[in-house]
C-alpha cells in the first residue's frame, strides 16, 4: 500500500510540474479603449449611456444644451438683415445723374450746332462741354462711394455669416455622437451635469476582438514571428481551460524587466520582450483576465 501512495503522489507531483511549463508566456487582456468627451460646454440634457451597452459608430446618444447658443444664432440673423437693409441702390442713386449727363450731353450737341451756325458763342459751347465733364465726374466719384459702402456692408455681413458658422458647428458639437462601434465600459457623467469641452462622459471599447498581452524571453523570441497562430487559453471551471485560437499582431523592438505580475516560462529571465496576440472574443474574454499563450514555432 505504502508503494502505491508513492506512486501516486509522485504521478501527482509530475503532473503539477508539467502544468507549470505547460505554456510559454502568461498576460492580461485588453482592448483599444476610447474615451468619448464633451465637445461643448452646458448642462447635459440627455445621456443614453449605461455601462454593458453596445454602441455603433456615429449613433448619438445625448445632447447639451443650446438654448444660448441657438438665441445667439437668431440675433446674429436679424443683424444680417438690418446690415443689408443699409445697402444703397447704386442703380437708383445714379439714374439721376445719368438723365443729367444725358440732358447735358444733348445740350452739348445742340451748342456745337449752334456755334457751326453763328448762333451761339465759343463760350456758351465751352459751358455746355463743361457741364457735361462735371456730371461724369459726380457719377464716377458717387458711384466709387457706392461701390466703397456696399464693400463694406458686404465685409461686415461676412463676418456674421462666419459667426453663425461657428455657432453651428458649436450647435453641432451639442449633439453627443458615440465615434466608435464598442461596448460602454465606464460612464464618467449623468444628466443634469454640467459639462465641459473636453470632460470625459463615458469609456467604450470594441471587444469583439480582444488582445493578449504577453512577455516572452529573448530564448522565445527567434521563434515567434507576426502573424504567426498561436493557442490561448484562459481558466475555466473545475480547473479546465478554454482554448482560443489567436494571432501574433505586435512584438515589441525593445527588451524590458518582467512585470511584477507576470510570470514567464523562465522565471529567471529578467529582460522579456511584450507581444501582442489578437483573438476573436465569444463574449467570454474580459479586460484584465489571464491568459496563457502555447507558440507554435514558425516553420
Amino acid at each position: 500500500m505504502k508503494k502505491i501512495a508513492f506512486i501516486i503522489i509522485a504521478a501527482t507531483a509530475i503532473s503539477c510540474s508539467d502544468n507549470k511549463n505547460e505554456f510559454d508566456a502568461t498576460g492580461t487582456f485588453e482592448a483599444v479603449e476610447t474615451i468619448i468627451p464633451a465637445e461643448a460646454s452646458g448642462i447635459i440634457k440627455e445621456l443614453k449611456v449605461e455601462e454593458g451597452n453596445i454602441l455603433k459608430e456615429n449613433q448619438v446618444v445625448g445632447y447639451i444644451d443650446t438654448i444660448q447658443l441657438s438665441l445667439k444664432r437668431d440675433q446674429l440673423v436679424a443683424q444680417i438683415k438690418a446690415t443689408q437693409s443699409k445697402k444703397p441702390d447704386i442703380n437708383s442713386q445714379l439714374d439721376v445723374y445719368r438723365e443729367e449727363l444725358k440732358q447735358a450731353k444733348l445740350d452739348q450737341q445742340r451748342m456745337q450746332n449752334l456755334v457751326k451756325a453763328d448762333a451761339a458763342t465759343r463760350k456758351q459751347l465751352d459751358d455746355a462741354t463743361t457741364k457735361v465733364s462735371v456730371i461724369q465726374k459726380q457719377i464716377t466719384a458717387l458711384q466709387t462711394q457706392l461701390n466703397i459702402s456696399t464693400t463694406g456692408i458686404d465685409d461686415e455681413t461676412q463676418t456674421l455669416k462666419v459667426q453663425i458658422s461657428q455657432i453651428q458647428d458649436q450647435l453641432a458639437k451639442s449633439k453627443i455622437v458615440n465615434k466608435t462601434n464598442g461596448t460602454v465600459l465606464t460612464k464618467y457623467a449623468e444628466v443634469g451635469e454640467m459639462a465641459t469641452i473636453g470632460k470625459p462622459l463615458y469609456k467604450i471599447a470594441d471587444l469583439s476582438t480582444i488582445n493578449l498581452r504577453v512577455y516572452i524571453t529573448g530564448d522565445q523570441l527567434p521563434g515567434v514571428k507576426l502573424n504567426d497562430n498561436v493557442k490561448v487559453f484562459v481558466d475555466d471551471t473545475n480547473k479546465t481551460y478554454k482554448e482560443y485560437s489567436g494571432v501574433v499582431e505586435w512584438i515589441s523592438d525593445k527588451a524590458e524587466f518582467t512585470p511584477k505580475t507576470i510570470q514567464t516560462k523562465d522565471e529567471r529571465a529578467n529582460l522579456v520582450y511584450a507581444v501582442k496576440v489578437r483573438v476573436k472574443n465569444d463574449g467570454y474574454l474580459k479586460i484584465g483576465m489571464y491568459g496563457e499563450i502555447k507558440l507554435k514555432l514558425s516553420k
